[in-house]
C-alpha cells in the first residue's frame, strides 16, 4: 500500500501539470455543515468504518461457508478483505487528491460529479447509495426486533411460559422507538462514542459465536460433521452465487466519503490508520466467525448454551441500533440540507424543529416497512448486489484511474481495470441469484408475518 500512496502522489504531479487552475471550494449547504461536521481524529474514522463493516451480518458467514465447502469460502473471504480493503485506500487517495486541491469532497455523490460527471452522480451514485443506506436501516431495525423477540422468547421459557408471546411486529416497533431517540444524534461526528462501544460489542458478540462454534464442536451431543455441498446442479450453482453475494456484501460500507467528512483537515493519511484499525477488527471477528462456525456446524445446525445465546443476542441488539444509526446518516444529510438553514445556528428553533419531525418521520417509515415485510432480507439481498457490490468494488477503481490516470502500461491500471470488470460481472451475477431466491420465497410472503 506505502508502493499505491507514493505512485498516486508521483502520478499527482503529473495530473497538476496538466490542469491550470483547480475549481474553488464550494459554499456547504446545511446538510453538509451540520451532519457531517470536520472535527474528528483518525481513531474516531476507524471506529465509524468498523460500525458500518462489522455488523452483525458476520454470523451468517459459516452459512456461506456452507455453500462454498473450505477453500472457495476461505479463499472468497480472503479476497473480499484484500480487494475491499485495497478499494477503500483508492477511494481515500482520492478524496485526499482533491482535499489538496482546496476541493474537499464530503459525500460520494459529489465526488462521484466531479470524477464521473453529474449525470452519473445524479442518476446512479446518488439514489444507489440512498437505497443502500436506507435498505441498511430497515435491515438492522428488523434485525434488532428479531433479536429483541429471541431474547425474549428464551428469557420467557426460563419462566412459567404463561400469558401472550411478544409478536415480531411488537418487536420491531420497540427496537423502532429507540431508534427515533438515536436518530435525533446532531452529526456524525457525534456518533464516535457511540461506536467505540459498537466496535466493543461487535468483538463480544463474535467471541460468544467462536466460542460457542468451539463448544459445539467439541460437545459429545454434537452430531457428525458434514461438509458436502447442499443441493446439485443448478440449486447448488446459484447457493454458490448467492454464498459469494453475502460474503461480498459483508464487507461493504458505500459510505467512505461521509466517514472520511468526520475528519479535521488536514485529511492525508488519516483514513488509512482508521482503515488499518478497522481491517485489524474485520480480519480477527470474519475470520474466526466463519471458520469456527462451519467447522463446528457443517451443514447441520447444533445447540450451544442457553446463556452464551443470550448474551450474544444481547450484544448483537445493542450494536444493531449503532449500525442502524450510521447508515442513517445520509438520509439525514439529504433532509437536513433541504429542511435547514445555514445561515442560523444549527440548535436554534428554526433548525432544530425541521430536523426532530424530519428524522423522525424517516424512522417511522422505515420501521412501518420492517414490520411489515420481514422477508425485507431478500430484497435487502437484490439491494446490495446491485448497490454495495459496485460502490465498494467497482467505482472506487474507476475513480482512481480517472483520477491519477496511471500509465497503462504499469501494473495499477490493469490491476484495477481487473477489479472493476470482475466484480461488475460478480455484481450482475449477484442481483439474478438474489432476485431468483425472492422467486423461490415469494410463495411465503405474508405481511406482518412471524418468521
Amino acid at each position: 500500500m506505502g508502493t499505491l500512496v507514493s505512485e498516486s502522489i508521483d502520478m499527482e504531479e503529473g495530473v497538476e501539470g496538466t490542469k491550470q487552475q483547480h475549481p474553488q471550494p464550494q459554499k456547504l449547504d446545511a446538510g453538509a455543515l451540520f451532519v457531517l461536521r470536520s472535527e474528528g481524529t483518525w481513531l474516531h474514522s476507524g471506529y465509524h468504518l468498523t460500525t458500518s463493516i462489522v455488523a452483525p451480518a458476520l454470523l451468517s458467514l459459516p452459512f456461506a461457508f456452507g455453500s462454498l465447502g473450505w477453500v472457495a469460502g476461505v479463499v472468497c473471504l480472503t479476497v473480499g478483505a484484500t480487494v475491499t480493503f485495497y478499494s477503500y485506500t483508492l477511494l481515500t487517495l482520492v478524496l485526499e487528491h482533491h482535499s489538496r486541491h482546496g476541493r474537499r469532497h464530503l459525500r460520494f455523490r459529489d465526488l462521484a460529479h466531479d470524477v464521473l460527471g453529474p449525470r452519473a452522480s445524479k442518476y446512479y451514485i446518488g439514489p444507489i447509495q440512498f437505497l443502500v443506506c436506507y435498505g441498511a436501516v430497515i435491515a438492522n431495525i428488523l434485525l434488532g426486533g428479531q433479536s429483541l423477540q429471541s431474547i425474549y422468547l428464551m428469557a420467557r421459557s426460563d419462566g412459567n411460559g404463561g400469558g401472550s408471546t411478544m409478536k415480531l411486529y411488537e418487536s420491531v416497533a420497540i427496537f423502532g422507538i429507540v431508534m427515533l431517540v438515536l436518530a435525533q444524534m446532531p452529526s456524525f461526528h457525534s456518533l464516535r462514542h457511540i461506536n467505540l462501544i459498537s466496535l466493543v460489542l461487535c468483538l463480544a458478540y463474535s467471541a460468544c459465536a467462536t466460542a460457542g462454534s468451539i463448544y459445539a464442536g467439541y460437545s459429545s451431543h454434537a452430531p457428525a460433521k458434514d461438509y458436502s455441498r447442499p443441493g446439485n446442479g443448478e440449486a447448488r450453482l446459484f447457493r454458490a452465487f448467492n454464498a459469494v453475494a453475502v460474503i461480498a456484501t459483508s464487507y461493504g460500507n458505500g459510505i467512505i466519503p461521509e466517514i472520511q467528512a468526520t475528519v479535521a483537515p488536514p485529511v492525508t493519511g488519516k483514513m488509512f490508520k482508521g482503515l488499518c484499525l478497522c481491517y485489524s477488527i474485520v480480519v480477527t471477528t470474519f475470520f474466526s466467525v466463519a471458520t469456527s462456525g462451519y467447522w463446528a456446524f457443517g451443514k447441520q445446525t447444533t445447540l450451544v448454551p442457553r446463556w452464551l445465546l443470550l448474551m450474544a443476542n444481547a450484544f448483537t441488539l445493542l450494536q444493531l441500533s449503532a449500525v442502524a444509526v450510521v447508515y442513517l446518516q445520509p438520509t439525514n444529510e439529504v433532509l437536513e440540507g433541504v429542511l435547514s438553514d445555514p445561515e442560523r445556528n444549527q440548535y436554534s428553533t428554526r433548525n432544530v424543529v425541521p430536523r426532530l419531525i424530519s428524522r423522525s418521520i424517516s424512522v417511522a417509515i422505515a420501521t412501518t416497512i420492517a414490520a411489515m415485510l420481514p422477508f425485507f432480507g431478500d430484497i435487502n439481498g437484490v439491494i446490495g448486489a446491485f448497490g454495495f457490490l459496485p460502490l465498494d468494488f467497482v467505482i472506487p477503481s474507476v475513480m482512481y484511474n480517472l483520477t491519477f490516470r496511471p500509465p497503462k502500461r504499469g501494473a495499477t491500471f490493469w490491476v484495477n481495470t481487473a477489479i472493476a470488470s470482475v466484480f461488475s460481472l460478480v455484481a450482475v451475477v449477484a442481483s439474478v441469484a438474489a432476485v431468483r431466491q425472492i422467486a423461490l420465497d415469494a410463495k411465503d410472503y405474508r405481511l406482518f408475518a412471524e418468521v
